[in-house]
């Protein structure tokens, strides 16, 4: 499988900095192509979220160096797996000393994706989100928030969660929680598009809107991908999002025709 990644980030219309981060990573092994990909929403106020985020994000780049580095050939995910739930919850133990010690709260959403060996390892905490694009996108994670687990024990609808004052209400998040439980899911690569984004994307854009504009077949390179991703960040401030904006769109070519995959976790 051959990959392609871009990404574009924002402050939204009205915070004065950017408390996201994200990181694409991508090598060749000697058994293919290896991509990862993450996005952090960090929360905290003035620059704490920014460390929290950024905290995460270099320990899975850490974290993609050392295997790289010392193992050959490149660990299977399952394995990958394994070491990224233990790598969370030590960022989560650093962040919560962190936060005693001075006296603040501050914590991180997870969404990573690893890609290798025509499969994929998805690894996520909080409400950012992942999702698969091709003749419709189809959310590949489970927003670990109040009201979506009212959407799924069928107390709200779609439409009244959207507008429900606890919306960003987390159930878990790196650094805030005494522990955590990463949703890891397991599943063949599909060619067409992955799009990682933070919250800041999702509160007013739709999955049509998102379809619409990174239609695998009308992103021929960065360039495409890239005005894809703007497009979407622009309309969700046009329509009033406040948040900050991330997001991280991966092209995938060749492989598995097969929707992807099983869950654990």
């Amino acid at each position: 499988m051959r990959f392609m990644a871009t990404a574009d980030t924002d402050t939204g219309n009205h915070r004065k900095t950017n408390q996201d981060s994200l990181l694409i990573r991508h090598a060749d092994t000697p058994e293919g192509e290896v991509l990862l990909c993450v996005v952090c929403d960090g929360m905290g106020g003035l620059s704490r979220g920014e460390l929290a985020s950024a905290t995460a994000v270099r320990a899975v780049s850490d974290w993609f160096d050392r295997e790289l580095q010392n193992k050959t050939p490149f660990p299977d995910l399952r394995k990958s797996g394994e070491q990224w739930g233990a790598m969370l919850a030590h960022v989560n133990r650093t962040l919560l000393m962190y936060g005693e010690k001075e006296k603040i709260n501050l914590g991180t959403t997870f969404s990573g994706i690893l890609f290798y060996g025509g499969s994929y390892l998805i690894c996520h905490v909080g409400d950012s989100r992942i999702y698969h694009i091709d003749t419709d996108a189809l959310q590949l994670t489970e927003d670990q928030t109040v009201v979506a687990r009212e959407v799924r024990a069928g107390i709200l609808t779609e439409e009244q969660a959207r507008a429900d004052e606890r919306r960003n209400v987390l159930l878990q998040c790196v650094g805030a929680s005494p522990s955590i439980r990463p949703q890891m899911i397991y599943g063949k690569a599909r060619p067409g598009v992955y799009l990682l984004c933070s919250d800041g994307l999702c509160h007013e854009t739709r999955e049509e809107d998102m379809q619409r504009a990174l239609r695998p077949d009308l992103l021929d390179g960065r360039q495409s991908m890239h005005g894809g991703a703007r497009h979407l960040i622009d309309l969700a401030k046009s329509r009033g999002e406040s948040d900050n904006i991330t997001a991280v769109v991966v092209r995938v070519q060749g492989g598995s025709q097969k929707r992807a995959g099983g869950r654990c976790g």
